[in-house]
């Protein structure tokens, strides 16, 4: 396996569409001044949030089920900053919609500048010939309410080449998180 760098990013979303909207560069200021950076880095890129977020509640006393989800355990908010309670979570999706070549697998890691801030973030791989929006997930291990800004850096993915082709992609297994548009909920 190797990484992939800068170059190989911007080749791959300008001529096959890997990522978009696609930012070239890294970007660290906007017309409303500095931001947490985002875009194309060394051997990555950071993706940003979009406005678009689901924060953790329990005032339903609902128990958290992966096979029996209930999306009462949410609230639905937008705007362009987000407070997740103390000691809670929020989900988000990316303002990037990938698409991941065959032969390439993502590992996705927290920014440095959240990390400071008891905000971690997770985010499971990208795997082969799986496309869409990521669901990102927010967690704010302070005790203390926490911040999070739409449309600005929010982790870094990096890219993975193997060696050879997987036998089976994403695509072939028909993933369940194929082709999600919106903050998607766990799934069986």
């Amino acid at each position: 396996m190797s990484i992939k760098s800068d170059k190989w990013i911007r080749r791959m979303a300008e001529e096959h569409g890997m990522i978009e909207p696609f930012e070239p560069n890294q970007i660290k200021q906007n017309g409303n001044g500095r931001v947490v950076s985002f875009g194309t880095s060394s051997y990555g890129y950071d993706i940003r949030c979009s406005n678009e977020f689901k924060i953790f509640t329990n005032i339903n006393s609902a128990i958290v089920d992966p096979k029996q989800f209930d999306d009462t355990s949410f609230v639905d908010f937008e705007g362009d900053v987000c407070i997740i309670p103390p000691n809670s979570f929020a989900l988000a999706r990316t303002v990037e919609y990938f698409r991941i070549p065959r032969n390439i697998l993502t590992l996705c890691v927290g920014k440095s500048t959240y990390a400071r801030c008891g905000i971690i973030v997770n985010v499971t791989p990208f795997e082969p010939e799986w496309e869409g929006y990521a669901t990102l997930e927010f967690s704010n291990t302070t005790p203390l309410p926490a911040k999070m800004y739409a449309n600005e850096g929010v982790a870094q993915v990096i890219f993975l080449e193997a060696d050879e082709e997987c036998e089976t992609s994403y695509k072939d297994r028909a993933g369940k998180y194929m082709r999600q548009i919106g903050v998607t909920l766990p799934k069986t």
